[in-house]
């Protein structure tokens, strides 16, 4: 991957693939995508999260889907509400996942396949409550830093 990395991104497919997942649960779900060289992904991810002000959410449910696109790294994060009931283990795999399509030049692709996925265990274990107004707390645009 190199710096065209953004420009090979459909940016409103994966911003509408968000707002569609966050209608089906309570949590809530970024994209953030850097140019800078990383080392440690995990790191630098986790302090994205809380740069992001996803740790502020009322249930902790956030999910952080982290690209380091210079070192072709990435990982997939959420907040402890979320981490306590589904591991780790399941946002490590839908960061394998991401990794192939972006392998594959499938950049979007991946993005939003992580996002579905990410959506979907949202709603298993955070939907959304019939007549209860859910307010989206955080942007659905992709960040970058």
């Amino acid at each position: 991957m190199s710096a065209s990395f953004f420009s090979r991104i459909d940016e409103p497919r994966v911003v509408e693939a968000i707002r569609l997942a966050e209608l089906r649960c309570r949590g809530e779900i970024r994209v953030h995508v850097t140019g800078k060289p990383v080392s440690d992904v995990i790191k630098e991810a986790t302090a994205t999260f809380e740069r992001l002000g996803m740790t502020a959410t009322a249930e902790r449910n956030g999910v952080l889907i982290f690209v380091a696109s210079r070192s072709q790294k990435f990982a997939v994060l959420g907040d402890s509400g979320m981490t306590s009931i589904v591991g780790t283990h399941v946002l490590d795999e839908m960061a394998a996942s991401m990794s192939t399509a972006f392998r594959e030049g499938r950049f979007t692709d991946g993005l939003v396949a992580a996002v579905e996925r990410a959506g979907d265990l949202l709603a298993a274990h955070f939907p959304r409550v019939e007549g209860v107004s859910d307010e989206n707390e955080l942007s659905n645009d992709i960040s970058r830093g």
